[in-house]
């Protein structure tokens, strides 16, 4: 059993300050299988696109957070979710002015090493 006093905090990629608090994963308690994040991205925020070898599940807390894939486009509010499978081609943002919360469970652990980000 471990306890986990607090979160580490990540740089997040994307074209405004986003909010990457790392409570399980590689960073903060080393582990390599599951990494759990709550974001809190501003208005506006949009990040590259990538390619994982992780698969997401994002769950929204507050405000609306937009999922593009290749051939479909969501916004996700308080209370949905989404999962996105292992190499499949993601993009995320929060393009309304209040942003958004959000939880990220990646499964393996997220690493700048295995998310594949778009080219600028």
């Amino acid at each position: 059993m471990r306890k986990i006093d607090q979160p580490s905090i990540i740089e997040a990629a994307g074209n405004a300050p986003k909010r990457i608090e790392e409570y399980v994963g590689r960073v903060n308690s080393g582990d390599s299988g599951l990494s759990l994040a709550r974001m809190v991205s501003p208005g506006g925020w949009t990040e590259p696109g990538q390619s994982p070898e992780f698969t997401e599940y994002t769950l929204v807390l507050r405000g609306m957070l937009r999922v593009e894939g290749r051939q479909e486009v969501h916004e996700l509010r308080a209370g949905e979710a989404m999962v996105v499978e292992s190499g499949e081609w993601v993009r995320y943002s929060s393009p309304e002015p209040e942003g958004a919360e959000y939880v990220a469970i990646c499964t393996p652990a997220f690493s700048p090493e295995i998310v594949h980000r778009d080219e600028d």
